[in-house]
């Protein structure tokens, strides 16, 4: 893709985030909240085929009640939070002569701390762009909605309000991939796989963050899972640009995810 191949590669920002309902039970919300919630669930209620009226009298499934349902909040920014954001950055070795690729994670019990750590590695690299699976339509919003509800500014790379969808430069391998093409969501498993790249996330998914995070408090499992996502979005990217991914033994980690911190 010559639009990639026009970009330095060492200017991209390659990330993911995890994402958590913002209490660990329907039951911990505050009575606003609540409500609020209650009137979300109408809209995911009629998504799932579920239509009520006066006439109505079968009781409504379980699986459907706001407190199931509760599950999805962390996909909202409104109802949710952030976890864990993964950032990772290209480098070429010259004395190697092959690309290495730089991995940190941002991770906390503390969002505002995180999100704030974040946005200055953001601010202090105005000219980078950002790269993620499916990120102009999670990542990107998720993450400038939160910095604004935790009172934070927007770095330069999602201060985008105004701006033209096409000035809008970064990367999404997801809308990268459908080629124009709006009718199907192609995931990262299976874009790796037709790649033969390995699948990421082979320890748990998506729908398991929340009871790892709030039950198992185990912190430093999300973030090993978060990162598995960025190099294979990263080995995507090269493979959209026509070169050969980097191996395993390419990728440095700037942390030890062991000394991420642990929920208590």
């Amino acid at each position: 893709m010559q639009i990639l191949r026009k970009t330095p590669l060492d200017q991209i920002f390659v990330l993911d985030i995890e994402t958590v309902p913002c209490v660990g039970c329907h039951d911990d919300l505050d009575d606003m909240l609540r409500l609020l919630w209650e009137h979300k669930c109408h809209a995911l209620r009629r998504d799932k085929g579920w239509r009520t009226g006066p006439e109505d009298v079968e009781p409504m499934p379980s699986h459907l009640e706001a407190a199931s349902l509760f599950a999805q909040a962390g996909i909202y920014a409104e109802f949710g939070r952030v976890v864990c954001i993964s950032v990772g950055c290209f480098n070429f070795d010259k004395q190697e002569e092959t690309w290495r690729f730089r991995v940190k994670s941002f991770a906390d019990e503390d969002e505002k701390l995180m999100l704030r750590e974040f946005s200055a590695l953001l601010a202090r690299k105005p000219q980078y762009l950002l790269c993620a699976h499916n990120g102009k339509e999670f990542d990107f919003p998720y993450l400038g909605r939160r910095l604004l509800i935790n009172g934070l500014p927007l770095p330069p790379q999602l201060d985008i309000a105004g701006k033209k969808p096409w000035e809008v430069a970064h990367f999404d391998t997801m809308e990268l991939w459908k080629f124009g093409d709006r009718k199907s969501y192609t995931s990262l498993p299976l874009l790796a796989a037709m790649f033969g790249i390995p699948t990421p996330k082979d320890d748990i998914n998506g729908g398991d963050v929340a009871r790892v995070y709030y039950d198992e408090k185990d912190l430093p499992r999300i973030v090993k899972y978060c990162q598995k996502d960025i190099i294979t979005t990263a080995r995507v990217l090269q493979k959209f640009r026509g070169d050969e991914p980097f191996h395993d033994d390419a990728v440095v980690y700037a942390d030890d995810v062991s000394t991420v911190m642990r929920r208590s």
